[in-house]
Order: C-alpha cells, then structure tokens, then sequence
C-alpha cells in the first residue's frame, strides 16, 4: 500500500502543472516553491480557480452568500457569485493591477469583500485583507508592503483612512468603495456599481489567459499577522495552500460537503485574519456551503440577534466571544426569578457532569434527558444554536471556564490550533476527535514534531504539510527563523501529545517567564486559574520575566460603550453581583480601585491565595498584584484585532506601575 501511495505522489508532481521551484520557500511575491506532496497528501494540486469551477459544477444553483437588505435576506447562488468574481478580475485588470501586486481589502465582512478576494486572484493578483480596525499608518504599512495597485475600502470612515496616506502609496492606482454612495467624486476613486461595470471593456479572453497561466504553487493570498510582536509580516500563501487547507482541513473539523447536507455559517470574525478568511471564504467555496453575513455591529451585540434569524450548522468564535456569550447568558439567569435560575444551575450542572463523565459511547442519563429537554433546549436556541452541530473555537487559547460553561448548556467547543503560517488548523477537534482541553488531532496529511522535549514531555510543536506557507514576503531573515533546514515550521508554541495523539498546548516559548532565579514559568495556566477563581476579573496577566518574584495586573469586569466598544468605569452585572454577595456597595470600577474597596480586595487576595496554595513551587506564587483601572481593549491597543492579549504592550502602557512592585 506505502509503495503505492508513494508512487501516487511521483507520479502526481510529475503530472503536475507547477510554476519551476529550488526551494521550499521564497520571499518573492513573484516566487514559487517547491509543494510538500507525499504518501500522506499524494493529491493533484489545484488552484484556486479550479476549485472554484469544480464546485460551480457541483452546487451551481445552491445559494452562496446571503445578505440582509432591509428586514429582508437575499441570496446570490454559486454560478452568480463565480459570474461576479470573473466581473471583478476583469474590472481590477481595467484599473492596471499588474500580476503579483495586491489588492488590499479593508472593511467589513460582504459579499463584496469575497467577491473582491476571489476576483484579485482570478486577475494574477494577490489578496491582502487590512484590519477594518487598523489606523491609517497601519493600513498603509500593509499596502505598501504589498505593493497595492487597488485598495478596496468598505465605506467613507475607511476610505479616509487611505486618503490620508495615498501620496505615500507608490504602486496605487484606483480606490473602489463597496457600501454607500461616495460623499463626492474623486479622481480614480469608484463606487462598486461603478467599478463593476468597468469589467464590461475586457475581454474574456484576456481574464482566461491569466487564470490558465497560474500554477498553484504560485502566491495567491498574504495574511499579514497582527504585529503582536514587532511589525506585521506579511504571510504569502499559495494557491496549493489554500485549495489543499480548504478541503482537508475543515474534514477533519466534520465539514460536510453540501452533496450530503449545506453547511450553513454565519461570517463576523475579520476576514484579514487566517481562521476566518479559510473558514468562511475558502472552505465555503470548497464544500458549498451557504455564508450568511453579520452586521457591521456584530460585535457591539447584534450577533446573537443573527444567529437566532439563521441558525447555521456551524459556528467559529474566538475565545472573547465565547467568554462574551457567557457573560450575557449568565447576566440573563442573574436577572431570572429564584425558582427559575435554580432550575437553571440544576440543569446546567447535570448537563456538564454528564458531559465530563461519558465517553461519547455510552448513554446519557434520563436525568439529563430531563435537563436538555426541559431547560437547555430552550437556551441554546435563544443563542441560535438549535440547529448548530458544530461551535468552533481558535486564534487564541481558550479558558477551562469557558468549556465548561458551554458543557452545561450542552454544547461542545471543538478547538481548532495552527497559525498563519499553516494556512489556518494544523490540528483540529471535532464530534470525532475531542479531549476536554485539547486541540485535538494533527490534520490527516499533515505531520507535527515536538522540538527540545522536557522531562514532562513538553517541547516546541512543529508543522509539516501542504498547508505551510510559503515564506513572509521580503523578509529572508524571518523566514529562516521560521522553518528550518529541513522545512520544518516552528511554531514558538509549547505542547503535549498523549498517547492517543491529542495535542495540548501549554504556552508560547516567547511569553515563557524566565525569573531572576532562572526558573521557567508558563504564564497561561497561572492566569487561567486566577480568572475561573476569581468571576469578576476579567483580564489576567502575569508579570516576573528577570525578576525575584511574580506579580499579576488584572482588570475587573465592566460594561463597554456600545458605539466605541471602549471600557467604561461601570461594572459589568455580574461583577456588581459578585460584589452584592460580599456585602460592598460597587458599582463602579473606580468604586474598587480609588477607595481600595476592602471587601473586594479581600475576596482577590484570599482568591489569589488559593491558587497559590497550588503552586508546584514557591517561585510560581503570585506576591503582589495590582486591579488597573480600565480593562484591556483593542481601542486601548492591549488587545489584537481577535482580542488577544498583546503583552508587550501592557509591559510599555503600565511600565512604572510595573517597576514599583520590584522597589526595594
């Protein structure tokens, strides 16, 4: 069979249509690199296009992309949406995109976003979505690096965001706007009727040609990561990168094709990011799955509101938005009369007993029959989960607490892990490979390594497979730090396997504190353990790197401004019952901070205590902390565009609040 298989995987590079290659990486836009094709992923590399046309074929006249305009959602199906795509290449090549230069896309999550992405790399371009939350010299950071000809800017907040610093944007050409009318006319600036109907004055023909000289080992798509240490670096991802990722990837999570059932999504997480770029855009294309678009406010609170209207087979948040859910969900049983929310806590713990305890085998109990039908049932579906199979989480480490609030409502987070730089999941969990904790199993075709293992079996988590990337874009340096001789990429994360091959992370090489006494401390359990002790903090971070001990900032639980999504100083209800019950007055942060509330600093001190008392040494107990007077934000920059914590920014922010600790 291993003799067949490896001869499959000769004769398919031999068959195979690819642009010449020396190496397995480049970090020339223009470049191409050798595939990773053997016995384990022995299949014909496409590209993007192709994928396109073979789904075209398939799901032709299922719906695509749904979009709600009024009170009114209104779909567009596969054909249409590959006849608009085929517009936009033609349109991008009127406005002179030159073969790999980029479109930049910045904005919020459309049909035209997608419609943009796909057009660009039907047109020899290369897609680069910019965060719709960066600043202008962040926006332009990304489209210069990547030679922009076109940007294509969701609305007038965002297009004068690239009019501020066009004049330093050598390679652009035009600026098209895809939602709301352009307030006036400005040279090479179009509205997307307009741009639209450029296409009309280039040939097919001239479209086809394009799109026959691509070869998938070629650059299609740069991820640019969100700088959270140092600058941004832009990730060039192959057209093999994507089409290969799309399809073995999202099997592993338990994607159906829509031949067996239509996956349903709904898309909100920014597209500039990998996790949602290959799960809404490039799986949706794959498999046929229908993408129903978010509101702008998404985030601000209108999620839910979507998610009750469609009720997708499938969902993917970030661990904040999984910890945003529950915080709503545990405000609303606070708000429930006594007899209710004691029915409430009763279901939700035979629900999460129940889940900790069975193997997927064995038959769940009537009481918890009772509990599901009775009570959860009717919470899921308040959430818009009734019909949801599958709830994703990824880009981030996610809470123990959060997992198993979600047990009790009887929903499983199925954790994804990979990076950019793997085009998305290298490991993925899923109905069929799920470990309360874990990130699951390598995806098949895919292989991983642990580098340097301790004596816990702990070691640095490499990555081999068609989904890694091709290099970082002008940046040899980087790129050598990333993959090593032999091709292997280093993921800077630190994990464990067990013995059936269930991957747990268990924190970042870079944010390993190193103390003065030179012991090794991962901060995340650490943080992890202050957050599920203490329920009205709700940002943790440990500081001790090169110091004699460890200290801890942490930020309490509040209410955010609904147009800013900036913290405010009123306490989240959760954090006022928390106080309620130790008898304090709060209701305000600068209530805790300003008085140094005793009851509040009490209940923290005795809380972090108790993680403490659990401390496999001494060197890894919290002696001193401090509760900040704002929560951490991406506003106030402490959090990354899929609020993760950026911790080199809170050590700069809270510098001096930091050095007092450590004063004699």
């Amino acid at each position: 069979m291993d003799t067949q298989n490896k001869k499959s995987a000769e004769e398919v590079l031999e068959g195979a249509e690819l642009a010449p290659a020396q190496s397995l990486w480049t970090t020339e836009a223009s470049g191409s690199v050798q595939l990773r094709i053997d016995e384990l992923c022995p299949e014909q590399p496409i590209t993007v296009h192709q994928m396109f046309m073979s789904s075209v074929k398939k799901y032709g006249n299922l719906p695509a992309l749904a979009t709600k305009r009024g009170n009114k959602w209104e779909n567009i199906t596969f054909s249409e949406y590959y006849r608009l795509c085929r517009m936009a290449g033609r349109s991008f090549l009127k406005l002179g995109l030159e073969r790999f230069h980029s479109v930049a896309i910045l904005g919020f999550n459309s049909p035209e976003w997608f419609i943009s992405a796909v057009g660009t790399v039907f047109a020899g371009g290369i897609m680069t979505g910019i965060y719709a939350t960066n600043s202008p010299d962040a926006c332009l950071y990304v489209a210069r690096d990547s030679r922009a000809n076109i940007v294509v800017v969701e609305n007038q907040k965002q297009l004068d965001k690239i009019l501020q610093v066009k004049g330093q944007l050598p390679h652009l050409k035009a600026i098209v706007q895809y939602s709301g009318s352009l307030q006036e006319k400005l040279p090479n600036v179009y509205s997307w009727e307009e741009f639209i109907a450029l296409g009309r004055e280039v040939e097919d023909q001239e479209l086809n040609d394009i799109i026959s000289s691509q070869r998938a080992n070629q650059c299609c798509v740069l991820i640019y990561t969100s700088g959270t240490t140092g600058v941004p670096k832009g990730v060039m991802l192959s057209h093999d990168n994507i089409t290969w990722t799309a399809h073995h990837a999202s099997r592993a999570g338990d994607m159906q094709p829509a031949e067996t059932m239509q996956e349903s999504v709904v898309s909100y997480l920014p597209l500039s990011h990998i996790a949602a770029q290959i799960c809404d855009l490039w799986t949706g294309i794959q498999w046929g799955e229908l993408v129903y678009f978010a509101q702008p406010d998404a985030l601000k609170g209108s999620l839910i509101d979507t998610l009750r209207e469609v009720t997708p087979s499938s969902h993917m948040g970030v661990p904040r938005v999984w910890e945003k859910i529950m915080e709503k969900i545990k405000e609303g049983i606070s708000q429930c009369g006594y007899v209710k929310r004691k029915l409430v806590t009763w279901a939700m713990s035979v629900s999460l007993e129940a889940n900790q305890r069975l193997t997927k085998d064995e038959e769940k109990s009537f009481l918890f029959t009772l509990a599901n039908s009775l009570v959860l049932q009717k919470i899921r579906a308040e959430l818009g989960f009734s019909c949801c199979q599958k709830l994703f989480s990824g880009a981030a480490p996610i809470g123990s607490e959060t997992l198993q609030f979600f047990l009790g409502l009887n929903l499983r987070l199925y954790e994804a892990y990979g990076m950019s730089e793997s085009s998305g999941p290298h490991f993925m969990s899923s109905p069929h490979a799920y470990r309360f904790q874990s990130c699951g199993k390598v995806v098949p075709g895919c292989r991983y390594k642990l580098a340097n293992v301790n004596a816990d079996g702990i070691g640095e988590v490499c990555f081999w497979g068609r989904n890694v990337f091709m290099g970082f874009l002008n940046m040899e340096d980087k790129t050598k730090e990333a993959l090593d001789e032999d091709g292997w990429l280093h993921s800077g994360d630190l994990g464990r396997v067990d013995e059936d091959g269930f991957l747990y992370i268990t924190g970042r090489i870079k944010e390993l504190i190193i103390t003065a006494g030179g012991e090794n401390i991962p901060p995340l359990p650490i943080e992890d353990a202050v957050k599920q002790e203490l329920p009205i903090i709700s940002n943790a971070m440990l500081i001790g790197d090169k110091k004699k001990f460890l200290s801890m900032m942490l930020t309490l639980k509040c209410t955010a401004d609904p147009k800013t999504m900036e913290p405010t100083d009123i306490l989240s209800l959760e954090a006022v019952k928390y106080c309620e019950r130790l008898g304090s007055q709060a209701t305000k942060v600068s209530d805790i901070t300003r008085g140094k509330d005793k009851l509040v600093y009490q209940s923290i001190e005795e809380g972090i205590a108790r993680v403490s008392s659990r401390a496999t040494s001494n060197a890894q107990r919290i002696q001193k902390w401090t509760i900040l007077e704002k929560d951490f934000s991406i506003c106030g920059g402490e959090l990354g565009p899929t609020m993760k914590l950026r911790r080199h920014v809170v050590l700069w922010k809270y510098h001096n609040k930091i050095e007092s600790f450590y004063r004699e």
